[in-house]
Parts: C-alpha cells; structure tokens; sequence
C-alpha cells in the first residue's frame, strides 16, 4: 500500500550530510512507490513557539509563517522523517523549533504512524547521536498512534560532501525502501 512520506530537512546547508541522507531514503520510498516529498526548512520562514496553547483550541498556530502549512502536512503524511545535523549531541535548532511549532498535531486526529530520523555528525562515536535520538523520540512519545521506526546515524561527516561512499547512505535507502 502507498504511503504519503513527508522528509523534514533540517539541515542549513544545501547538499549537506544529513540533506543527503534524506535525499537516500527519499530514493529507496519513492522505488518501494511511496508518494514522498521533502521540505527544506533552510527555504521556509517560521519563528519559535510562544506557548500560548491557542493552537489547541483553533487546530493551528496563530504565527502566521510558513510552520503553519509544514504543520498541515504532517498532519496528513503516513509517515514522518526528520533529517538533522547532529548539534551539541542534539537535533538543530532549526528542526528543534519545527517540533515545537508542530503542537498544533497533539489533540488532532494525525494521520502519521511511524518517524525516522536520519543524523550526521563530525564525530563518529555511538554516543554521538544518543541526544539526538532522545530528543526525537521525546516528541515522537506524545503521540501515542506513532512510533520511532528507525534511526540512520552517519558520523565522521562535516564537510558537505563528505557523506560521499558512506555506508549509511546505503542503510538509509533501504530504510526507505522498507517504509
């Protein structure tokens, strides 16, 4: 069955690590015949969350940005991936800040069952993304129909580029293909 996946790139640079890692497993879901399509939060404007909760009695942020409308799509994607740098042992800021923005989903009727998070990082230690993984795996956890499917970790990466020949590219593909 078709799914509709959603990659949420985080990654400031283009063509970076993690943008390509994406671009792997958007490769592997779209020959598996997935529907897929990427966003590129470098490309959107959207400011941070002022935890007013209004969102939760309207359905939707009243920031009027660009986060409202990435909102609506996850909403309506089977399944989430969340593309991101390794910062500090954590997600980007960037990506951090889309979580947030993405309250709206909590009390909402969200068609999404699984995430994926796909990281890069200059440091190659296991420990390396353990941060990064908790932090996705705490917003994942407030949705109670979606679980965290898989994680792709490629470390020893910090030049854009110098993902090129690594064996998570290959990993992150099939992960796609798998959806």
């Amino acid at each position: 069955m078709s799914k509709n996946v959603l990659i949420i790139s985080s990654s400031p640079r283009k063509g970076g690590n993690s943008e390509t890692l994406a671009a792997s497993f958007a490769k592997g879901a779209g020959e598996a015949g997935h529907t897929v399509e990427t966003v590129y939060l470098r490309e959107k404007n959207y400011g941070f969350c002022k935890g007013c909760l209004a969102c939760l009695k309207v359905g939707h942020c009243l920031i009027d940005d660009d986060a409202v409308e990435i909102a609506a799509r996850m909403h309506d994607a089977d399944v989430l991936v969340f593309a991101t740098p390794v910062y500090y042992y954590s997600v980007s800021g960037q990506l951090k800040t889309m979580l947030d923005r993405a309250n709206p989903l909590f009390d909402s009727d969200y068609a999404f069952t699984k995430a994926y998070l796909l990281a890069a990082a200059a440091e190659d230690g296991e420990e390396t993304v353990e941060g990064t993984v908790k932090a996705v795996q705490g917003w994942v956890d407030c949705f109670e129909r979606c679980e965290l499917a898989g994680t792709v970790f490629a470390g020893g990466v910090n030049g854009v580029g110098d993902i090129a020949g690594h064996p998570a590219l290959e990993e992150a593909y099939q992960m796609g293909k798998e959806v």
